[in-house]
């Protein structure tokens, strides 16, 4: 039972954290390199996509602060000269007494990617809706034991799905939306520092809420898994739309990048 009890616990992490996780790490390290490949011109690039990015970062961290309880102190939006370069900041205080503001922490740390990456799927589905279907029904069935192959051929899939409607007007105004909110979702280090105090508390309640439907109600426990593995695919089917952005962002670059070599 025990044994039952921790692998239920580790699909439920994985399948959750797990996929925040994984594509959080690819949207930081797409953003990294879309950066550096702009070089000189990657401060200035931060500045003009920041009059949207930041304050929409910004109210994401708000937004999950007032659903969690979290008393606001100080926010600031957007500023370009402050002395360590923060763009902007919410400051907050809570309860460390209160078991749901201390698991809120996780959530307002993880803000920014959870709801920029909402957004630009309902901007997906607004303006480009058959890409949108097209990548759900190959996400949905893919199977977890396809092997790398069929990893590779769901990617294949995904990038001609993106890029297909690009001669489009509508695809265009869903890129430059993009542009301006895919670079700005990466997490700061307070972000991490913050959202890893409510990721420990929620992750021990979430054990011991295992271990007592394991041994009182294991189909209750099970049953938890499968809500996981469910709210992942959502999860999943939200941030593939932000990867894509931020892919096509390195992609961008990496010509302009090779164009500013070739003729400056």
């Amino acid at each position: 039972m025990i044994l039952q009890i921790f692998l239920e616990f580790l699909i439920q992490v994985l399948s959750t954290v797990g996929v925040i996780f994984l594509f959080g790490l690819v949207i930081a390290f797409c953003n990294r390199i879309f950066y550096r490949n702009l070089g000189m011109f990657g401060t200035p690039a931060c500045y003009i996509t920041g009059l949207i990015g930041t304050p929409v970062h910004e109210l994401s961290h708000a937004l999950f602060c007032v659903v969690f309880g979290h008393k606001i102190v100080e926010i600031k939006l957007y500023q370009i000269n402050s002395e360590d370069g923060v763009l902007g900041y919410v400051r907050h205080k809570y309860s460390p007494n209160n078991l749901y503001q201390k698991i809120g922490n996780f959530f307002i740390g993880i803000a920014p990617i959870l709801v920029i990456s909402a957004i630009l799927y309902f901007l997906a589905q607004l303006l480009v809706p058959g890409m949108t279907d097209l990548i759900i029904a190959e996400a949905v069935g893919l199977r977890s034991d396809a092997g790398f192959d069929g990893l590779l051929d769901c990617f294949v899939f995904f990038v001609e799905c993106i890029f297909g409607p690009a001669q489009t007007v509508y695809w265009w105004i869903f890129f430059i939306a993009g542009l301006f909110l895919a670079p700005h979702m990466t997490l700061s280090t307070a972000d991490i520092r913050g959202a890893w105090s409510g990721l420990a508390t929620m992750l021990v309640l979430l054990f011991g809420v295992d271990v007592v439907l394991g041994f009182v109600s294991a189909s209750t426990m099970e049953l938890l898994t499968e809500l996981c593995l469910t709210a992942g695919g959502v999860l999943g089917g939200l941030f593939v739309f932000a990867v894509a952005v931020s892919l096509a962002l390195v992609v961008l670059s990496l010509l302009l990048r090779l164009a500013l070599r070739r003729f400056v």
